[in-house]
């Protein structure tokens, strides 16, 4: 019974999706091959920027700048809305827009928390020499 019901969702979710691509496509009056095309290109153009951002998060990680698992679920998150992107269809395109708008690791790359974030094991010190002004 449970792979009667994930069989017929798999199944079903292209044609929904392609019949709201057609409905959308109608009402804005924009052609569907253009919504598609759209589509594609984004998500090939998120696959390859993806695909090296992750070698550089990975190579970080092997160097202690930044936490493994921090890069990987970033990576994981942005290659499924591009493989989401890549399917025909404005739903998935939705489902796509809305995880890359998830807001994961935002305290990384603003302010000092970034800084903070870089340095191997998270350590907040500044080395320097001071004297005492009387």
């Amino acid at each position: 019974m449970r792979f009667v019901l994930l069989l017929a969702i798999l199944l079903g979710f292209p044609v929904v999706d392609l019949y709201a691509t057609v409905r959308i496509a109608q009402w804005s009056g924009v052609p569907v091959w253009v919504w598609l095309a759209i589509s594609v290109v984004s998500g090939i153009a998120l696959l390859r920027n993806e695909r090296l951002a992750f070698r550089a998060r990975t190579l970080a990680a092997l160097r202690g700048d930044e936490p493994l698992l921090r890069g990987v679920v970033d990576s994981g998150r942005k290659v499924l809305a591009g493989f989401l992107l890549l399917l025909p269809g404005v739903v998935s395109d939705l489902i796509a827009l809305a995880l890359l708008m998830l807001p994961l690791n935002v305290g990384s790359a603003f302010g000092a928390a970034g800084a903070a974030a870089r340095t191997p094991f998270g350590r907040r010190s500044i080395d320097g020499e001071y004297r005492r002004l009387e």
